[in-house]
């Protein structure tokens, strides 16, 4: 129960939640309007930013 609260805490898991709702509306509206470039580039987005939150924490982490 504790590891469910750490994950529903943690900004990389909803940054990874956003990102793969926008992937799948896009998918199935046609009508959604970011065209395959724009997506492109809100994915590059998302992983940067989860990719640069990850190293945040492991360098705050880091032992003494």
């Amino acid at each position: 129960m504790q590891k469910l609260k750490w994950v529903l805490a943690s900004r990389k898991f909803w940054a990874a939640v956003v990102g793969a709702v926008m992937v799948v509306v896009r998918a199935y509206l046609p009508d959604f309007p970011l065209s395959d470039e724009q997506m492109a580039a809100v994915v590059v987005v998302v992983v940067g930013y989860i990719l640069g939150t990850a190293l945040e924490d492991g360098l705050g982490r880091k032992a003494p």
